[in-house]
């Protein structure tokens, strides 16, 4: 493949190799590059030495770019490869090339993965940039995101960075996909810009009989996830600015009166102050089914109530057939409890 100079564009063409053509190295100056295959020119003012690789590789007939990153971190240059795959994919996406972008996002994931590149802020910051940049609707986003956050987890096996979900959750905030939003922010640490993402998604969404729930189930989930202070953040921010909400406590709404005492009980740790506040307030907790099962991991996590049992076999057939086969639950509840947790917080 060889290329020459023709009325001052950079054009890509197939010649056989005469005395007038030469391999091209990368202009170090701005030039326009025109794509042959689309019959388009394309215009990249803001072109620098490493970044014409990064627009023109991938246009090659008969060139992957993942054998080039390949080999430019075969070298050891894994810092540099992910800079040049980073301001190529920016590049893209500033001139809406949304496929070739993602390409090189994901060639940035790969460089990260293959270097053992430790964790920090401005590379979590890199990744949530390029998510923030990619088509809402593309395959390739969800791709995306999955493997940043395996990736920022260390290897821990957990759900992903906290920082890097808060970054996330902004994104989607911003793009109004609250439920998504909402996820990522239960994983972060941020219960501040979790409550005024909810106040604006009930705001907007939500029925004003419902402002109640929107924060319960929030602090109910963060409960869960053994977030006591972002729990405690997003139910006093959540209630001060939520416009529907008098200011409390106490308050008009019986369920969010429960959520108050509920922290207060965490706090102290009292079994009894838990099992009396359940009892009292179960008309409440009835208006969502989930909210039992949220207590009763919380009632695991901080006031040491051991868990239920569960039978792979249900009803009064279950229960004989299991003490006749002996489940052998018992050995393994309590290597398993701090951990495990049937709840699906989504």
């Amino acid at each position: 493949m060889y290329f020459r100079v023709e009325e001052g564009k950079w054009r890509r063409k197939d010649y056989h190799k005469p005395a007038s053509c030469r391999l091209i190295i990368p202009p170090r100056s701005t030039e326009q590059v025109e794509n042959c295959c689309s019959c388009q020119t394309l215009s990249y003012p803001e072109l620098t030495h490493l970044s014409w690789w990064c627009l023109l590789l991938p246009r090659l007939a008969g060139l992957n770019s993942s054998l080039f990153i390949i080999w430019y971190m075969s070298q050891g240059k894994h810092a540099e490869a992910r800079e040049l795959m980073y301001s190529g994919a920016l590049l893209f996406f500033s001139h809406n090339q949304q496929n070739s972008a993602a390409d090189l996002s994901m060639l940035v994931l790969e460089s990260l993965e293959k270097s053992d590149a430790k964790v920090a802020e401005d590379l979590l910051e890199n990744l949530a940039k390029l998510f923030s940049l990619m088509d809402p609707n593309s395959p390739e986003r969800v791709a995306f995101v999955s493997r940043a956050l395996k990736w920022s987890s260390g290897g821990s096996g957990k759900l992903g960075h906290p920082k890097l979900h808060q970054l996330l959750a902004i994104t989607l905030w911003k793009e109004q996909n609250y439920s998504e939003s909402r996820y990522h922010f239960l994983h972060s640490t941020d219960g501040e810009g979790c409550a005024n993402m909810l106040v604006e998604y009930s705001s907007s969404r939500g029925y004003r009989s419902e402002v109640d729930m929107f924060v319960a189930q929030a602090v109910l989930q963060f409960l869960c996830l053994k977030n006591k202070t972002s729990a405690s953040v997003v139910f006093t921010t959540y209630t001060q600015k939520h416009p529907s909400i008098e200011k409390g406590p106490p308050f008009v709404q019986p369920l969010l009166n429960f959520i108050w005492f509920l922290l207060l009980a965490v706090d102290g740790g009292k079994l009894t102050v838990f099992t009396v506040l359940c009892e009292q307030y179960q008309p409440s907790l009835k208006r969502d089914p989930m909210y039992n099962e949220y207590l009763d991991r919380i009632g695991q996590l901080f006031f040491g109530v051991p868990p239920k049992q569960t039978s792979s076999y249900g009803g009064l057939l279950g229960n004989l057939l299991n003490s006749l086969m002996g489940t052998g639950e018992d050995d393994d509840t309590e290597e398993g409890q701090e951990d495990s947790s049937p709840i699906e917080l989504d």
